[in-house]
């Protein structure tokens, strides 16, 4: 999962502490969710019939090798709120799902929310159920190796400390990534500590490429990415059988502390061995599949396979709803072939880092069969169809599982889908235009709002329509026609609250807790305005190390405000005394681009340390400041930095979604 840190700012990093700056969103009473309507019984209904509920096998995996926990899986927090806890989830003990749930995602809610200690085999523990994805511990001769220590360094501590209430306290000498997302390496710092890591005591291995795409993926658009986050993963709903109710690849996400340690050590041959206090790793590559940076792990001993986060016990995104680059589902697919092929004829128990375990060789070739398969129908069939003239939202519709598929639990879509992972697949090829010049250059969504409802008759037509589309059932229709509405008028109250009704209702129905979370979140956002809340922000001293200079001065480009830069000029040279890099910083055509090197005459030279720059960016220091103190220095002309920074935009956190963010007026 990308990732990704605590739920107050999901799975992005951004670099500059973020005012809260809120939009002009309209102040609205409270309101409460509602009551399912009869289409929404019925097709509920209609879900529990057409699965095979009565199997129990997922539920008795996930129970396997049960050693212990503690109540509610309970992590304390700083406050009176907690990291962690699975007490707002007590409504999922209910035998019968709830009538405002799918009962296909109730059951994926049920099996995430059971928590605990794990035996997988002898030496390899889980811990389950205190964060979004899953600790394993592997016990070496002498110490411990922790795989990916969760998201948060409180969720992290709370699961080792319950390993070491049933297991041998042998500290702990390695930590493995298996990929670049927070909720695999934000915990880091609750396991080890960064001085034995920086002492030998401890080493920390990753895939290639780690530090490097840790957090590029959600650098440049992460403002974005994170107010998106707070859609699919429900973290603004309170849980609750018309709340929030699972994300599909796990419960929730922490909400405690994310820090990262850089690795000591990586994997860069596709196929490599590796022996760690006394036990065998065969560790395998699999860029780009669902991370840039990732790894799969074989260990020979214990005859345990674990895919990381390229098989689960769900459809996966190709695409991700938050906002990221398309993942490639023909190389997803092979990677997965070919771990079948090297190890599935070996292994006994194939682990994850989300989800339970699947043991017995025959199941555990069938699940990377189908696994391989699902990704694979998915890219090919899309592709067929695009190249039958079908668009993207033409094949979402048209596009169906194979039966052989539909009827497997891990293959249903309760994180990706298949209509949206479909769409993925023409976005990688074909991009956002659909060839129909008509959708060339549209009119903006205010402007076509403006017009379709005026086209329609006028807003009160539009919702006596809709009201009647809405006793039928046809929510899709109904919100995307009040969508229109309040993009017309953003103060037509009864738009906002028929279209928020609509969306209620998708939510209630939707098999992924993506799209449900995402449309509860939209409906309290018609309902009751934008919360006035701060933004999330995780940027510290930890997270920041995976910023190299080069991307920084990237994301410098993406906060220039080009209107401030209009007509002005500068070159400055930075220097960095701690690594030895330079870079010469260009303004010129409203385009701030830098490249490696220094250049004679330059307007104004910097010299500092990263470390400083480090704390300018997270406001612990200012430039000047930094300057009286001797730890900058700035020859040539000073001026021309504090005028750099003057033309740097800051990100509104908190941006309007399901309504038209107001413009302003100089642009």
């Amino acid at each position: 999962m990308q990732a990704p840190s605590p739920s107050s700012r999901p799975f992005s990093v951004v670099l500059v502490a973020l005012a809260c700056a809120l939009g002009a969103s309209p102040v609205f009473a409270q309101v409460a969710p509602k009551a399912p309507e009869p289409s929404t019984l019925q097709a509920n209904a209609d879900m529990a019939k057409t699965l095979p509920f009565a199997n129990r096998q997922d539920f008795e995996d996930a129970m396997h090798g049960f050693v212990g926990t503690v109540p509610d899986a309970l992590v304390p927090g700083s406050g009176a709120r907690p990291v962690w806890s699975m007490k707002p989830y007590d409504f999922l003990k209910a035998d019968a799902p709830a009538d405002t749930v799918n009962p296909s995602l109730w059951r994926q809610a049920q099996l995430n929310a059971i928590h605990g200690l794990f035996k997988v085999t002898e030496r390899v523990y889980q811990v389950r159920g205190f964060d979004i994805a899953n600790m394993t511990i592997v016990e070496g001769d002498g110490s411990l190796i922790v795989i990916d220590p969760l998201l948060a360094a409180e969720t992290a501590r709370a699961a080792l400390e319950l390993y070491y209430q049933h297991r041998p306290r042998k500290p702990v000498g390695t930590v493995i990534y298996t990929h670049g997302h927070a909720d695999h390496f934000g915990g880091v710092k609750g396991v080890v500590d960064e001085a034995d890591v920086k002492a030998g005591k401890v080493q920390v291995l990753a895939p290639s490429g780690f530090m490097e795409t840790a957090v590029a993926e959600n650098i440049l658009a992460g403002n974005a990415m994170s107010r998106r986050s707070q859609y699919q993963f429900g973290t603004l709903l309170p849980p609750g059988p018309r709340g929030q109710v699972d994300t599909g690849l796990g419960k929730a996400l922490a909400r405690g502390t994310m820090s990262l340690i850089a690795p000591t050590s990586t994997i860069d041959k596709p196929t490599e061995e590796r022996a760690i206090d006394g036990v065998q790793f065969v560790f395998r590559l699999v860029p780009g599949s669902e991370a840039p940076s990732e790894m799969l792990m074989y260990l020979p001993q214990f005859r345990v396979l674990n895919m990381a986060e390229d098989v689960t016990h769900n459809m996966h995104n190709l695409y991700t709803i938050r906002g990221a680059e398309v993942r490639d589902g023909n190389l997803w697919s092979k990677y997965i072939d070919e771990a079948r092929v090297a190890f599935g004829g070996k292994a006994e128990v194939l682990i994850a880092q989300h989800h339970w375990p699947t043991f017995g060789q025959e199941r555990i070739v069938d699940l990377l069969k189908k696994q391989r398969d699902m990704y694979k129908f998915i890219n090919d069939q899309s592709l067929r169809l695009l190249n039958q003239g079908y668009t993207s939202a033409d094949i979402a519709e048209t596009l169906r599982m194979p039966a052989s598929l539909e009827q497997e639990w891990s293959a249903r879509g309760y994180y990706g889908t298949l209509r949206h992972n479909a769409k993925a697949v023409y976005q990688k090829y074909l991009g956002w235009y659909d060839a129909n010049p008509a959708n060339l250059n549209p009119l903006p969504p205010v402007a076509y709002a403006k017009k379709t409802v005026e086209y329609m008759g006028g807003a009160d037509a539009v919702l006596a329509r809709a009201r009647e589309d809405f006793k039928k059932g046809e929510f899709r229709w109904v919100a995307s026609a009040m969508s229109q509405v309040v993009y017309a008028d953003p103060t037509n109250r009864a738009a906002r609250e028929l279209g928020a009704d609509a969306l209620e209702q998708m939510g209630y129905q939707s098999e992924a807790g993506t799209w449900r979370s995402a449309y509860l979140v939209g409906a309290m956002e018609l309902r009751n305005g934008v919360p006035k809340i701060p933004g999330g922000n995780s940027s510290n001293a930890d997270t920041l190390k995976a910023v190299s200079n080069d991307l920084f001065f990237d994301f410098l480009g993406v906060r220039l405000d080009a209107a401030k830069a209009e007509g002005r000029k500068m070159v400055i040279n930075w220097n960095f005394t701690d690594s030895n890099q330079q870079f010469v910083l260009t303004l010129e055509n409203s385009a701030l681009t830098h490249i490696a090197g220094q250049q004679p005459g330059a307007d104004a030279t910097v010299t500092l340390s990263r470390a400083v720059l480090d704390a300018v960016t997270l406001k612990e220091t200012s430039f000047p400041a930094a300057v009286l103190t001797g730890k900058v220095k700035i020859d040539g002309d000073r001026a021309k930095l504090a005028e750099l920074m003057s033309m740097l935009d800051t990100f509104e956190p908190m941006f309007p979604i399901v309504e038209p963010k107001v413009q302003p007026k100089n642009q």
